[in-house]
């Protein structure tokens, strides 16, 4: 490991911005928050930014983890987001997303999917609320099949096969995104119930597998076109969202 001279003030700054969340592989380091004001439909809004990291070693102090880091491939490490609006601790409601990133869609505004307008959308809901959180995912590109694999997913999908039957030939699930990382920063964040923005029942499954507080749900839908109404209705018919504008889980 690759020893950091560090100026003392740097350490100040940093101890109070940086936690250590345990888990079974490891540990997850979370920094933040951090002000970030965020162009949303022409407006500026201020959030707060968070961003983790998971590793497998458990390092304690703030040098540690910053001689631990620096001595690595941060580039072969999660490394994923929240960002927050309002007294997300101690609001009585809150609304959360889990958000999986979409390379095409998020950065490209691709319509083959819906993805970048859910994205704009949750946070919208978030801001008029008045409290909540998105948790952008970045291992999960493509249901978690990768960016490579997503594209060649693409291809088959330009070739007569649905989103989850590419998946399959492929050889890879329909959906092998895991949520636990996630869950593990919303406990640090948050312990009062949540709702959250999905349309898709295995994320509320996570949730209530995982003993949280879960208020309700809102739906998400929107942004339908021609390019994106087979991914859409696969979406309800072969893996199961849900259409409902507003339900309780246990619904």
């Amino acid at each position: 490991m690759t020893t950091t001279t560090l100026d003392q003030r740097v350490l100040t700054i940093l101890e109070d911005k940086i936690e250590v969340i345990p888990t079974e592989e490891g540990a997850i380091y979370l920094v933040g928050p951090i002000q970030l004001p965020v162009n949303l439909h022409n407006e500026t809004v201020r959030f707060q930014w968070y961003c983790w990291l998971k590793c497998k070693e458990v390092v304690e102090g703030t040098k540690g983890i910053i001689d631990k880091l620096s001595s690595v491939n941060l580039a072969e490490l999660q490394q994923s987001s929240v960002l927050v609006y309002g007294d997300f601790q101690e609001a009585e409601e809150a609304l959360i997303r889990f958000h999986s990133i979409c390379h095409t869609g998020d950065i490209f505004g691709s319509k083959r999917c819906d993805c970048g307008y859910q994205l704009k959308q949750a946070m919208t809901h978030i801001v008029e609320h008045g409290a909540g959180a998105v948790f952008y995912l970045a291992n999960h590109e493509g249901r978690g099949i990768g960016l490579f694999s997503k594209a060649m997913a693409y291809v088959l999908q330009e070739n007569g096969y649905d989103t989850v039957d590419a998946n399959l030939e492929l050889g890879f699930k329909d959906d092998s995104r895991s949520y636990k990382d996630a869950i593990e920063v919303l406990r640090v964040l948050r312990n009062q119930p949540v709702t959250l923005i999905t349309n898709n029942p295995r994320k509320l499954e996570a949730l209530e597998q995982a003993g949280m507080n879960v208020a309700g749900r809102v739906q998400l839908w929107g942004d339908v076109s021609e390019y994106n109404e087979n991914y859409l209705r696969t979406k309800r018919e072969r893996s199961g969202h849900l259409k409902g504008e507003r339900c309780c889980p246990n619904d």
